[in-house]
C-alpha cells in the first residue's frame, strides 16, 4: 500500500512537472533571461532553416561582468566549468526565445556541441558540458534531452571556459 501511494505520488509529481512550460521552469528555477548579447565577429547569433534553428557558438558570458575565464584543469575546477556551462545554457535559451518568441515551441534540443577550454591532460569535458545538458533538461524536460559531444580544446576565444553550439527544432 505505500508503495503504491508513493508510486502514484511521484507520477503525479511528473506529470505536473512535465506539464509546466519552459517558462514556468525557468521561474521556478529562479533563472531570469539575460538580454540577448551580441556576436562578437562577423556573423549572426543564429540561422533558422525551415523548423531547425542552428545556434553560433556562445560562451559564460555574465551581465555587467563579462565572461568566465580560465582553462580546465589548470584555472577552474570541473564545478566551476559546469557552472559555466550553465550559465551558457541561460544565455542560450535566451537567445532561443528572441527567435522564436515562445519557448513552448521547441520541438526539440536535436544537438549539442559542447567545447572545453582544457588542458592536455583533462579528460572531464562531458562531466562540465553536463551543466548544460542537465539545464535543458531541467528546463524542457524530455524535449531538452539531445545528442552531444564534448570535446577539449587547445584555447577558446577570449579565454572562454566553454563554448557551446546548438541545433533546435521547432514548430512552425
Amino acid at each position: 500500500m505505500k508503495k503504491t501511494f508513493l508510486l502514484l505520488s511521484f507520477l503525479t509529481l511528473s506529470i505536473l512537472v512535465i506539464a509546466q512550460t519552459p517558462e514556468e521552469n525557468l521561474k521556478s528555477l529562479g533563472i531570469t533571461l539575460p538580454k540577448q548579447s551580441s556576436p562578437i565577429a562577423n556573423y549572426v547569433n543564429y540561422v533558422r532553416t525551415g523548423n531547425l534553428i542552428y545556434f553560433s557558438g556562445s560562451g559564460p558570458s555574465v551581465e555587467e561582468q563579462g565572461y568566465v575565464k580560465g582553462k580546465l584543469g589548470r584555472d577552474l575546477t570541473i564545478d566551476q566549468g559546469r557552472e559555466a556551462a550553465r550559465i551558457t545554457g541561460i544565455n542560450m535559451i535566451a537567445n532561443l526565445k528572441n527567435a522564436i518568441g515562445d519557448l513552448s515551441k521547441v520541438k526539440r534540443i536535436v544537438k549539442v556541441l559542447g567545447m572545453v577550454n582544457s588542458t592536455e591532460s583533462f579528460t572531464d569535458q562531458p562531466k562540465v558540458i553536463n551543466g548544460f545538458s542537465d539545464l535543458m533538461v531541467a528546463v524542457f524536460g524530455e524535449k531538452g534531452k539531445h545528442a552531444r559531444s564534448a570535446v577539449g580544446m587547445m584555447a577558446l576565444p577570449l579565454n572562454m571556459a566553454v563554448e557551446i553550439e546548438m541545433i533546435v527544432e521547432v514548430e512552425d
